[in-house]
């Protein structure tokens, strides 16, 4: 891939999405903590992939990741496993680089963002829970590029 801004938007553009929470404050605090390096890991609803008809993650997949803005940076997926909330093991939760010092913390963060009437919007399913059997995509990645600084255009993804 080239550093051209018009090849690295075509790149760019071929590319799937990769979104973080809703734009603002969170959504910026986790692309940040991804390219400072303390975010190598996310977690994701098997149900959102399917409310949205989008495949799953795979290893080796890339997408790009976008902040509030819609300024990217591409990810190359390294690990994905599909588990129940039990699931999730002590590393994962910390990989996540949002502070949490084990599982249960871990838990109650997500459950708040999956619970939120936002997320319920989103999936259009008011009464959405997060229970014991609900499939979670857990999610480890790398950055391949930071193109934010990359003589980008600012023009919004599609």
């Amino acid at each position: 891939m080239t550093s051209d801004p018009t090849s690295l938007a075509a790149d760019v553009a071929e590319l799937p999405k990769a979104e973080f929470a809703f734009p603002g404050p969170l959504r910026d605090r986790l692309v940040a903590a991804v390219l400072d390096g303390s975010k190598t890991a996310t977690t994701g609803l098997v149900a959102e992939y399917e409310r949205e008809g989008e495949p799953l993650p795979a290893v080796g997949g890339r997408s790009v990741l976008v902040d509030s803005e819609d300024r990217p940076s591409r990810l190359e997926v390294t690990g994905v496993r599909v588990v129940p909330p039990a699931g999730v093991d002590t590393a994962h939760a910390v990989d996540e680089g949002e502070g949490y010092a084990g599982v249960a913390e871990w838990r109650a963060g997500h459950e708040r963002f999956w619970g939120s009437a936002e997320m319920r919007a989103a999936l259009g399913d008011a009464d959405f829970a997060v229970d014991d059997t609900t499939p979670v995509v857990l999610e480890r990645f790398r950055v391949v590029a930071d193109l934010r600084g990359a003589g980008w255009a600012s023009a919004p993804l599609a």
